[in-house]
């Protein structure tokens, strides 16, 4: 194979990956609405979402939240989001199983967010 069709289908294999790796939103269940009060274990302020994880049911769950540009334009700063802050989550469950949610809002310091 010619260097530049190998590095062509090197180039198309690579860009597959990082589309596959940002989440869907068809991949959760907006028929199956969780709201969920908890503390944050973990959080992870960058993008393309930031991202918390909590406690629930006995597992850890990843909460995909919204860009941070987005939430920090909306009233939820980086300073806001911080592990051990208790926190009201609302957002849908993978159709997968995976433990992991799609927020739609969340509550911080008494302040409803509109992550979407």
């Amino acid at each position: 194979m010619p260097l530049k069709s190998l590095l062509g289908a090197l180039t198309l294999s690579l860009l597959g990956s990082a589309a596959w790796a940002h989440h869907g939103w068809s991949a959760y269940d907006a028929d199956k609405v969780m709201k969920l009060e908890t503390t944050l274990t973990d959080v992870q302020y960058r993008n393309p979402h930031a991202q918390v994880k909590i406690e629930h049911q006995g597992r850890e769950w990843d909460v995909i939240l919204a860009p941070t540009r987005r939430m920090e334009s909306r009233g939820l700063p980086k300073e806001a989001l911080t592990k051990g802050k208790s926190v009201k989550i609302e957002g849908y469950p993978r159709r997968d199983g995976t433990p992991e949610i799609r927020a739609e809002r969340i509550t911080v310091d008494g302040k409803t967010i509109e992550l979407r």
